[in-house]
């Protein structure tokens, strides 16, 4: 006769306690009564207004047009090797093939892994062709 252990599991000792008291939506406080969402109005308050929060629109031409004033258009354009492929911020020139690159856009270095990336890539919209970039 084999008998099966059961495996235990001690949370604890991860910082976490196994809970079956229902919490806040927005913070760790506890519920009021069980049917409710939200441990107070200012936090079910809180939450509408975030639900309804408008994303910034972005005008391309206008952001273009304050950057060429300013002399910095060329420092925040993503620029592409037609050769090998790779993406240079502000560079015109791929100094590996020593060729110029094309423009893809307004774009800057990425904050986590230092890779350029486009802000039409960044805020998810939809790019329509254009004319070069000069």
């Amino acid at each position: 006769m084999t008998t099966t252990v059961k495996p235990s599991c001690d949370t604890s000792r991860n910082g976490s306690t196994p809970s079956n008291t229902p919490t806040c939506a927005l913070c760790p406080g506890p519920l009021p009564n069980p049917r409710a969402r939200y441990c107070s109005p200012a936090h079910r308050q809180r939450a509408f207004r975030l639900r309804r929060v408008k994303l910034a629109s972005v005008d391309e031409r206008q952001l273009r047009a304050e950057l060429r004033s300013r002399g910095a258009l060329v420092a925040h354009t993503v620029y592409e090797c037609s050769v090998c492929g790779e993406r240079m911020v502000g560079d015109r020139r791929c100094a590996q093939d020593n060729v110029f690159c094309r423009a893809l856009g307004l774009g800057g270095r990425c904050g986590g892994c230092d890779e350029p990336i486009l802000l039409a890539e960044l805020l998810e919209l939809e790019v329509l062709p254009q004319s070069p970039i000069p």
